[in-house]
């Protein structure tokens, strides 16, 4: 957007032709901030790269809960073992506790994978949007100073045919 503002704050700066309205201003300037526009636009891209890093750190912290989870199943287990009465059930509820775990676990995966996948499509589809649309306001901002230079080109032409004549008319 800053870009933009710029090139509206170039047009408003530019001088102004006497004949048909039309602007004077820096090709290589305007050129400039339009390349500088095809390089902001790829932010989103840097924002789903931190999607991504957001997506390791639920996925890192979803390994950590789990292998808790499972030493926690496991200290469980070997407690239940060291009472002989209830062996089995301890036996059991290990096995809850590390399906749970490795369920839970599973679903954050997923859950994260699919979370990061979105915004990495919308950032992808913002990104191509806003370059469509910087590349549309460029390309009628050019047509639109080709037709003044056009004009402008028409008038000096005029203007020197007219000069040449009189020139040609007056004697000696």
């Amino acid at each position: 957007m800053h870009l933009i503002d710029r090139l509206e704050e170039m047009a408003s700066e530019a001088r102004r032709l006497p004949v048909g309205g039309g602007l004077v201003m820096s090709r290589q300037r305007l050129l400039d901030v339009i390349d500088r526009m095809r390089v902001a636009v790829p932010r989103e891209v840097y924002d789903a790269r931190d999607v991504l890093e957001r997506r390791d750190q639920v996925l890192r912290s979803a390994q950590e809960e789990a292998t808790q989870l499972v030493g926690e199943s496991k200290d469980e287990v070997e407690k239940r073992l060291a009472q002989t009465e209830v062996v089995k059930a301890a036996d059991d509820r290990a096995r809850e506790i590390l399906a749970d775990a490795q369920a839970r676990a599973q679903e954050l995966l997923r859950g994260a994978e699919e979370q990061a996948r979105g915004r990495l499509d919308d950032a992808q589809q913002s990104s191509l949007s806003q370059m469509r649309e910087a590349d549309v306001y460029a390309l009628q901002t050019l047509k639109r100073l080709e037709q003044e230079l056009n004009g402008f080109m028409t008038t000096v032409r005029k203007g020197i045919s007219a000069l040449e004549h009189r020139a040609a008319d007056r004697p000696g």
